[in-house]
């Protein structure tokens, strides 16, 4: 994969995270304080609020995480390290490379990153 390619493909992935976690924080419920009684919220339906509310933060999390990785393989397209392995040097193989452009390590050090 080229940089270019790369950086396309990156930018790209970071819009729709941008947008998924915009959207889970936007859409989380608020949970309820009130608690079980003739007017009150039947505790089931409150697990189900927190539930869902622990679910989105989560995926909002997961989004800006994943955010993160590509603008680190951004700022390393920009100055030159992309591509190669962060902890031998070595040049990244393009298949590794099409699959997640946003990898910092070859195949043999994909467990130290």
């Amino acid at each position: 994969m080229d940089a270019d390619k790369a950086r396309r493909v990156l930018t790209e992935e970071r819009d729709r995270l941008t947008e998924l976690a915009s959207w889970n924080r936007e859409h989380m419920p608020e949970t309820s304080v009130q608690q079980e009684g003739a007017m009150g919220q039947h505790p089931g339906d409150y697990g189900s609020e927190v539930e869902e509310t622990m679910e989105r933060q989560g995926l909002a999390d997961e989004s800006e995480r994943q955010r993160a990785e590509i603008d680190q393989a951004l700022a390393r397209l920009d100055d030159g390290s992309w591509g190669r392995c962060a902890v031998c040097g070595k040049d990244i193989d393009d298949e590794r490379l099409e699959a997640r452009p946003q990898v910092n390590t070859c195949r043999e050090h994909a467990d130290a990153a």
